[in-house]
C-alpha cells in the first residue's frame, strides 16, 4: 500500500515507463513537467502541437526535448483529436491536457470515434500526501461534477475505488461530508450520505467502507473522533476517500490545503478508457510531475486488469 506519494512513484521502478499523449504542447509548465517525468523515470511523452511554438518555448525555458516525439498539428481541435486518438488506439498509455480550453479538452476526451468514454459519468480525484496524516487522502469530486445526485455519488465513489485498488489500497474507508455527523432532513446532504451507508450496508457499493454523514474533523482527526465520542462509527478519522456533497466544498478544502498545508498532491480524471490528466493552469510543476505518476500508477493497474 502507497502512503506517500515517493511510495507511489517508486511503484513505477518495477513497471517501467509509460508514455503520455499532450494535447496541444506548446505551454512551458507542460513542458517542464514532462521532461521531469521522464527524467523520474516515470513517463516518456508525445507532445501533440504547433511544433515550432513547442520548440520556441522549450529553448526559451531552456528545457531539452530533442530526445521527445514531436506530433506537427497546428489546429487546436486537431491536436487534441490526434493526442487522444493515440490513447485511444494503445499507442499511449494516458492522455494530457495542454494548452488548451477545458471544454474543448473534454470534448476530445468524449468524442465518439477517437474518444475515452466508457458510458460511465466521468469525475476527478484528487491525491494528497499531507504531513500529519499517516496516508494518502484521496478527495472527490472537487473539479469536476457540481451538483452531484446520489446516483451521481455512487459513481463517484465506484470511480474512486480504481485509483484507490490502484495505490495498493484495500477496503477503503468512504466519508460522505457534511456540517454534521447526524441525519437531519433538513440538510439533504446528510440524508444522502445516510442513504450511501445503507447501500454500501445491503451491498450495493462494494469493494469499501461507507459512513456517513461525517463532518471533516471526524473523518480525518482520530482525536476529534475520540473527543465526540464517535467511537461506534466505522471510521474515526482515518477516512482514506472524501466524498463532499458539491464542487463548492470540494474546491475550497483543495485549495485551502494547496494553498496553506504541508502536503504534495496529484489529480486525475477517472471514469475515463485510460488515465486522463486534466490539470489546472495554476498548479505547479510539481503536481503535474505527481500527476502524471498517479496516472502512470493507474494505467499500469487498467492494463493488468484487462
Amino acid at each position: 500500500m502507497s502512503k506517500t506519494f515517493q511510495e507511489l512513484i517508486s511503484k513505477l521502478e518495477t513497471t517501467g515507463m509509460k508514455k503520455v499523449a499532450v494535447a496541444v504542447a506548446q505551454d512551458s509548465a507542460v513542458i517542464e513537467a514532462v521532461r521531469a517525468a521522464k527524467d523520474r523515470k516515470i513517463a516518456n511523452a508525445v507532445l501533440v502541437g504547433d511544433e515550432a511554438k513547442i520548440r520556441a518555448i522549450a529553448k526559451d525555458i531552456s528545457v531539452d526535448i530533442s530526445d521527445f516525439e514531436i506530433v506537427n498539428k497546428e489546429d487546436v481541435t486537431e491536436a487534441a483529436l490526434t493526442a487522444v486518438k493515440m490513447v485511444h488506439d494503445g499507442e499511449a498509455d494516458m492522455y494530457m491536457k495542454g494548452v488548451i480550453d477545458t471544454k474543448g479538452f473534454l470534448k476530445s476526451v468524449l468524442d465518439k470515434e477517437v474518444g475515452l468514454r466508457t458510458g460511465k459519468a466521468l469525475s476527478h480525484v484528487c491525491v494528497f500526501d499531507i504531513k500529519g496524516i499517516d496516508h494518502l487522502l484521496f478527495l472527490t469530486d472537487v473539479a469536476f461534477m457540481p451538483y452531484p445526485t446520489l446516483e451521481d455519488k455512487v459513481a463517484i465513489i465506484e470511480n474512486t475505488l480504481q485509483i484507490t485498488e490502484a495505490c495498493g489500497i484495500v477496503n477503503p474507508k468512504v466519508a460522505p461530508l457534511a456540517a454534521v455527523e447526524v441525519v437531519n432532513p433538513k440538510m439533504p446532504v446528510t440524508v444522502e450520505a445516510e442513504e450511501l451507508t445503507r447501500m454500501n450496508r445491503e451491498g450495493k457499493i462494494k469493494g469499501c467502507i461507507v459512513d456517513g454523514p461525517l463532518s471533516l474533523d471526524l473523518a480525518i482527526d482520530p482525536e476529534a473522533a475520540r473527543h465526540k465520542g464517535a467511537t461506534d462509527r466505522a471510521i474515526q478519522g482515518d477516512a482514506d476517500i472524501l466524498l463532499f456533497p458539491d464542487i463548492h466544498s470540494g474546491n475550497l478544502v483543495y485549495k485551502a490545503l494547496v494553498h496553506t498545508a504541508d502536503c504534495v498532491n496529484g489529480n486525475i480524471l477517472t471514469g475515463t478508457k485510460a488515465p486522463v490528466i486534466l490539470t489546472s493552469r495554476s498548479d505547479s510543476m510539481e503536481v503535474k510531475v505527481n500527476s502524471l505518476a498517479l496516472g502512470a500508477v493507474v494505467a499500469d493497474a487498467m492494463r493488468a486488469a484487462n
